[in-house]
């Protein structure tokens, strides 16, 4: 193994360091959740990613995100993600996807060959149609839930939807999956009540009707919960 993983193979042995360099893992979403996400599996070993977003880096995102400095304002986030995750790790098969998933691209860019995808989007309908892609594919797939509004980091868990609890955005996905027969979904979120005194109103640009204020680490816990359940997954230990 190469010598930067001479401690994750003290820890995974190399049989789980192999299973994660065969591993080949779909990351939608480079925001808050997605672009740490993706550094714990590059950092962990995972061999093959793709990584999904069609944004660019904006000021207000700096409080929270990886890609986001004053440096990078403006520039596409899955450049600017993909050029860290391969000064990683450089024999890292990387793609690189520079766009908004529709409901067509979702069916397209989602196949058999991952064996796990992390939905790190944090808009209501693609994100509805990442899910649904995935459930039609039968691909195992994780899903962020909301990290906005919260302060709690004990709150944070990874439970199956229907036993979700004080998440605006998980209730109304649990709604809009139920309406297509899917009750069963693996998703990270916060058990906290949200505070509401932070919600912003939008003009509906980009399926977002409203945020809520958010924190610098709040975002990357749920990435990092996605990330382990996912990095145990293909280490055969998980819970």
């Amino acid at each position: 193994m190469a010598k930067w993983q001479e401690r994750a193979e003290l820890l995974f042995k190399t049989e789980g360091l192999n299973n994660l360099k065969n591993a080949k893992v779909l990351v939608v979403g480079l925001g808050g959740v997605g672009s740490f996400a993706a550094e714990f599996l590059a950092r962990a070993g995972v061999g093959n990613l793709t990584i999904v977003d069609g944004d660019v880096v904006d000021i207000t995102n700096i409080n929270r995100q990886l890609p986001a400095l004053h440096s990078t304002v403006g520039m596409p986030k899955v450049h600017i993600v993909g050029d860290r995750l391969m000064d990683i790790n450089p024999e890292l098969n990387l793609t690189r996807v520079e766009e908004f998933l529709s409901p067509e691209r979702s069916l397209e860019i989602v196949t058999s060959d991952f064996d796990y995808v992390l939905d790190c989007i944090d808009s209501v309908t693609p994100k509805l149609n990442l899910i649904a892609a995935c459930k039609r594919k039968r691909v195992k797939v994780i899903s962020s839930m909301g990290a906005g509004g919260k302060m709690d980091a004990s709150k944070v868990k990874v439970a199956n939807i229907k036993n979700t609890a004080h998440c605006h955005l998980a209730k109304t996905i649990r709604k809009r999956l139920k309406k297509i027969h899917i009750d069963k979904l693996k998703v990270v979120y916060s058990s906290e009540i949200q505070d509401s005194s932070s919600l912003k109103m939008t003009d509906g640009t980009n399926y977002k009707r409203s945020f809520y204020g958010t924190n610098s680490y709040m975002p990357c816990l749920f990435g990092l919960y996605a990330a382990e359940t996912v990095i145990r997954y293909l280490l055969k230990k998980e819970v």
